[in-house]
């Protein structure tokens, strides 16, 4: 574990200083000027999938251990489901916010 989030950092890092290291252009060099919007689309591009995969993990383990634990308690499985949509909603909120920011520094 210890060492996938040692790779998400690196990445992380190379996504991030990808962009600006590339947005010295020479005078009128348009090669240079393509690289660079590709580098920063494909920056957002994976900023806005990362998103995503998180969001999916974190709904999926609040569904799954919510029916885990309306299984183990079926009288509670209403407040167990109440708050089981209001966290949920919560992630989803969290992730539309982290797309605009990823599309807004594209």
């Amino acid at each position: 574990m210890f060492k996938l989030m040692k790779f998400i950092v690196f990445c992380g890092a190379v996504f991030v200083l990808a962009g600006p290291a590339m947005a010295q252009e020479a005078a009128g060099d348009a090669a240079t000027a393509a690289v660079s919007g590709f580098s920063m689309n494909l920056g957002a591009a994976l900023g806005a999938g990362l998103v995503i995969i998180g969001a999916g993990l974190g709904i999926g383990r609040i569904g799954g251990q919510a029916v885990e634990s309306m299984a183990r308690q079926p009288e509670a499985a209403g407040n167990i489901q109440t708050a089981m949509i209001i966290a949920a909603a919560l992630i989803e909120g969290a992730t539309f916010f982290a797309l605009i920011v990823c599309m807004l520094f594209n």
